[in-house]
């Protein structure tokens, strides 16, 4: 019912407004401007997202992280109240929102609307909008600008699920669209066409058993790092954020037990640029180097992260008005 939807929405921004802003948690938000990278993270629902990348490759990696999720999850079901459709959609908005105010990413949709489990790609593509969705996914991208784009699902049957694989398939054509001004030209209005460096598939031994194998072997389109560490200025795990992130589904039953300790991700490059190193930002430049006068940027920040007063964070305004 409407008051069940109401109380919904306060719980959820009741949640978002449990993060600490305190003086080390401002230190990390400094430190994360002198980062310019970004990763756009894409599936198909709310809960589909990897919360456990998101919060290292936000908080560990301090890039600008983002999830763009398909759909608001229309079509799931609703374990704690009678809300479906639309209604569902709006709780499972704010459910989305909640979580990445505590992991630290960004959230996105498109139009496309979930209509329950479908067997195959082609059957989702009977019910949506494939040119609109695409257009959705090209306008975040030009909009977001991402140096490397996550899919959470193979482009194949695997996926497991019609919405999964099409989302996977739509990713690597909204890759190359983007970068294609003869591709939805009337953006360019507004925005200008981008070309994101790589796009990976999260991949994971659920999939492929051999992954390991394949590491070790040094397989040149995998990428293989640990995301369970421990960030001293948040006091928490990736893993606890992560847990924390995760349970803000309650409409979908979902939660995490926090975690310590080694957790390993998989990354298989699809699209883009070789890396080296294992480090999928090989050869991006991921500080203001980049851009025009950054050094200037780059030499201001990083004396304001030098000089923090953890104890006064107030004496760092002034420098940050001169950065903005």
């Amino acid at each position: 019912n409407l008051f069940f939807s109401v109380l919904c929405l306060l719980i959820c921004t009741t949640n978002a407004q449990q993060v600490q802003w305190n003086a080390s948690r401002i230190l990390l938000e400094i430190e994360k401007l002198n980062t310019t990278a970004s990763v756009l993270y894409i599936a198909a629902h709310p809960d589909d997202e990897n919360t456990r990348l998101i919060t290292y490759l936000a908080n560990e990696k301090r890039v600008r992280t983002g999830y763009l999720s398909l759909t608001r999850g229309d079509g799931g079901q609703n374990l704690v109240g009678e809300e479906q459709g639309a209604y569902l959609g709006v709780i499972r908005t704010q459910e989305l929102l909640a979580a990445r105010r505590l992991d630290g990413g960004e959230q996105f949709f498109t139009r496309a609307v979930d209509f329950g489990y479908s067997k195959t790609a082609s059957e989702t593509f009977t019910k949506w909008p494939k040119d609109s969705i695409l257009s959705d996914m090209v306008w975040v991208i030009r909009n977001f600008k991402p140096d490397i784009i996550i899919t959470r699902f193979p482009a194949d049957e695997r996926a497991g699920h019609g919405h999964h694989t099409a989302s996977a398939m739509l990713a690597e054509e909204a890759f190359e669209a983007a970068a294609d001004p003869t591709r939805f030209p009337e953006q360019l209005a507004y925005v200008s066409v981008w070309k994101t460096q790589r796009l990976f598939w999260n991949n994971s031994t659920w999939w492929d058993k051999d992954l390991p194998t394949k590491i070790a072997n040094g397989s040149p389109e995998l990428a293989m790092f640990d995301i369970g560490g421990y960030n001293v200025l948040l006091g928490k795990s990736y893993g606890e954020i992560a847990a924390e992130s995760r349970t803000n589904h309650k409409s979908q039953g979902f939660g995490s037990a926090p975690t310590r300790g080694e957790q390993k991700e998989y990354l298989e490059l699809k699209k883009g640029n070789a890396f080296t190193n294992n480090d999928i930002f090989s050869g991006i430049q991921t500080g203001w180097e980049r851009y025009r006068q950054g050094a200037d940027l780059q030499f201001m920040i990083t004396d304001i992260i030098n000089h923090y007063d953890v104890s006064y964070p107030e004496k760092s305004i002034d420098a940050l008005l001169k950065v903005y």
